[in-house]
């Protein structure tokens, strides 16, 4: 029997594996830093014997909500991601599984490698409408890179899209695959008509270090990305300091930041009403835009989420907040489950990359339904 994590994503760390039946794993906090959460690793062991896999210590985890009522997800060939039993005692996540094969993944949620991130670019440039853009360098010297789609033009709006700020939300680039892949189909017409009156500005992975060092919510440096917009630098955080620079540039009409909770088995948004310079024409945006999605899929709901700022009481060091107030546009955090969708349960995917890119594509509704008012 044999555990392993040290490729693209992983995180794991053996304490004891005396037999099948008793398993016992920590995960590793972010480096320089205390969160931990995401799980990614590889069991090799006697198919068709039952196993029990327990991680520990999980009652001091970045979230300890999120593992109650939270099923693991697995694979055998690192395409399709299925639930597995799974169960928390407030301290102990237990994954009891019987494998079919000698060798299978399990991870917090389907993970998006950077081979397949890369895959994304380079796929995606090859679309006339698309050219792949360098901002800069990560601080462990990775691209932080663009997806640029449309052909600017001063009356076009600029629609920003980020995703994966923190890395271990795997969702967020599923999404961001199922929209970009909508957006290049050329034989679509919402994608036509959008492209017709907006350019695109697409970041499909804001942390890419994180990503591949598995971690859950910082950068190489241990620096939570989603706090740096205020004061980004080259130093600390040059992924957020690359990126809003580009924006400056470009200008803003709309920004959606896609992000994964851990706790909430919901999707749904979270806007500026926090925000000093939040007036009636932005509610009367957000409002459009939530009515359109919710028109468009069952999979998004306004009920549950987030609780509201009070007026100018908003944290504007969160990307959401700076950049709706720098450019005084409609500005939305999409966050998505990593547990099931309650009120649309699938007992054996649950949230599943399938249905990411499905709302990825959903999503361009609801642009429609604001962009003209931009």
């Amino acid at each position: 029997m044999r555990i392993s994590s040290n490729f693209d994503g992983g995180n794991i760390r053996v304490v004891s594996a005396d037999s099948e039946q008793n398993i016992r794993l920590a995960i590793r906090p972010d480096n320089q830093s205390a969160f931990y959460q995401w799980f990614y690793f590889k069991l090799e062991s006697k198919a068709f014997i039952s196993h029990i896999l327990t991680i520990e210590n999980l009652a001091e985890s970045a979230y300890p909500k999120g593992w109650q009522g939270y099923q693991a997800v697995a694979s055998y060939d690192r395409q399709s991601w299925f639930r597995v039993e799974t169960e928390f005692d407030g301290d102990n996540l237990r994954i009891l599984h019987t494998p079919e094969f000698d060798q299978m993944y399990f991870a917090y949620f389907a993970p998006y490698s950077y081979e397949r991130h890369l895959d994304l670019l380079a796929i995606s440039q090859t679309s006339p409408d698309c050219k792949g853009q360098y901002l800069g360098d990560t601080l462990d010297g990775r691209d932080m890179s663009l997806l640029v789609i449309g052909t600017p033009q001063e009356d076009k709006k600029s629609i920003w899209i980020t995703a994966r700020q923190h890395p271990g939300e795997t969702m967020a680039e599923w999404l961001v695959e199922g929209l970009v892949e909508r957006l290049l189909d050329e034989e679509d017409g919402l994608a036509r008509l959008l492209l017709d009156k907006a350019v695109f500005y697409v970041v499909p992975n804001m942390n890419p270090d994180g990503a591949s060092r598995g971690h859950l919510r910082t950068n190489a440096a241990g620096i939570n990305l989603n706090r740096e917009w205020a004061t980004p630098s080259m130093q600390k955080s040059p992924e957020v300091f690359l990126v809003k620079q580009k924006m400056q540039e470009t200008g803003v009409d709309l920004f959606l930041d896609i992000h994964g909770d851990e706790a909430l088995p919901y999707n749904f948004v979270a806007g500026c009403e926090g925000n000093p310079s939040y007036d009636e024409s932005l509610a009367l945006l957000e409002n459009q835009f939530k009515q359109a999605l919710l028109t468009a899929t069952p999979e998004f709901q306004d009920t549950y989420g987030y609780d509201k700022d009070q007026p100018g009481e908003a944290n504007m060091t969160l990307a959401t907040h700076a950049v709706g107030e720098a450019h005084h546009c409609l500005a939305y955090t999409l966050e998505m489950p990593f547990k099931d969708n309650i009120e649309l349960p699938d007992s054996v995917y649950g949230w599943s990359p399938q249905r990411c890119k499905q709302l990825g594509e959903d999503l361009l509704v609801a642009i429609r339904a604001v962009v003209d008012k931009l």
